[in-house]
């Protein structure tokens, strides 16, 4: 068995603690479709409450709450803009699309980042031969790049913007309380400027399952139709939500030390000649870098260390991810940066 201490392919790897898997055995449970369940309640509650909220709605992923995101803000006829490397864009399948017949406007930011000026005049007329352009679609922090944080001017200016033209907007916030630990902005600071946001308690929270749409007490009750619809409404969900409420007290401030890990990480890697940061600084957990081709590829690279211990995700032909944790420590990372440069030292792999 792999040493989960040095999984770096996401920070889904984390295992549930013990702790969190007795508050999983002893939580109170109902019929969540009923709106029974006080587990499921509490955490809809006290993450509306974080997020400065009207109500919430748990669901199996986030995929999920993205994709019920879409349809509550568009027509089918609709379009949602969005900058060119959007997770939802990637790695969703194109679920907007799919699931609910809408467009795509994607947008080059700089360094994931979407500027007012390049959204200028992107919002189509009124005309029988077009789309409607919809939705502003956020994302904080951004994976793809690196997972920078949205600076918070940029936020409120591109929110003003939306606003302006009658766009709704929604943020996929699946790492945003990395945001508000690298930031120290507060989360409802984040979220008052957005109508929907999306929550994932299963990356660097810890919790293994589930994600959480949150928003106005009429936008969540629509949004129960459309888990519904989509196959995410549970019974006695209790005993996952207990994870997820378990996370979100008490695993949030860690994040500190998983953006510690990556900057110890990051400040080795580019010590090491063969390889090269993406960027010059990461802002939170993810650390992507390089590797020289005349090394080899990402995915030989990725298959090398995998043999020795550390597993990182190779996410292009030379690039490779590396995402800490809480299950990953200081001197795992250690570990980590010590096998990273025997296995660089060895040599161009056999092909």
């Amino acid at each position: 068995m792999f040493d989960h201490h040095l999984d770096f392919r996401s920070d889904t790897a984390a295992w549930p603690s013990a702790a969190m898997r007795a508050a999983m055995a002893e939580a109170p449970v109902g019929d969540d479709v009923f709106g029974e369940d006080p587990t499921v309640n509490r955490l809809q509650e006290r993450i509306a409450e974080k997020l400065g909220k009207e109500a919430a709605v748990y669901v199996p992923s986030g995929s999920m709450a993205n994709a019920i995101a879409a349809r509550l803000h568009c027509d089918r006829d609709g379009e949602i803009l969005m900058e060119a490397g959007s997770h939802v864009f990637h790695y969703e399948q194109a679920s907007y699309a799919q699931l609910s017949g809408l467009a795509v406007r994607a947008v080059e930011g700089r360094e994931g980042v979407l500027e007012r000026a390049r959204l200028e005049g992107l919002v189509r007329p009124d005309n029988t031969h077009f789309s409607r352009t919809q939705l502003l679609w956020l994302e904080n922090t951004h994976n793809r790049a690196g997972g920078k944080v949205l600076p918070y001017d940029t936020l409120v200016d591109l929110c003003d913007w939306a606003r302006e033209r009658g766009l709704a907007i929604h943020m996929d916030g699946a790492r945003l309380f990395n945001a508000v630990v690298a930031t120290g902005v507060e989360a409802p600071k984040w979220t008052r400027h957005v109508d929907t946001v999306t929550v994932c308690f299963s990356k660097g929270l810890g919790a293994p399952i589930g994600s959480a749409l949150v928003g106005t007490r009429e936008a969540m009750a629509e949004a129960r139709r459309h888990r519904k619809l989509l196959g995410g409404a549970m019974r006695q969900a209790g005993v996952i939500a207990a994870a997820a409420l378990y996370a979100l007290e008490n695993n949030v401030e860690r994040l500190a030390e998983d953006h510690a890990n990556a900057r110890r990480l990051a400040d080795a890697i580019r010590s090491m000649p063969r390889l090269r940061l993406t960027a010059e600084a990461f802002d939170t957990n993810l650390v992507f870098f390089d590797v020289d081709p005349a090394w080899g590829t990402a995915a030989e690279l990725s298959a090398a260390l995998a043999e020795r211990g550390p597993r990182m995700s190779p996410v292009g032909p030379r690039t490779l991810r590396a995402a800490l944790h809480l299950d990953i420590r200081a001197d795992d990372v250690g570990r980590a940066i010590t096998i990273l440069r025997e296995v660089l030292d060895q040599g161009r792999p056999c092909r």
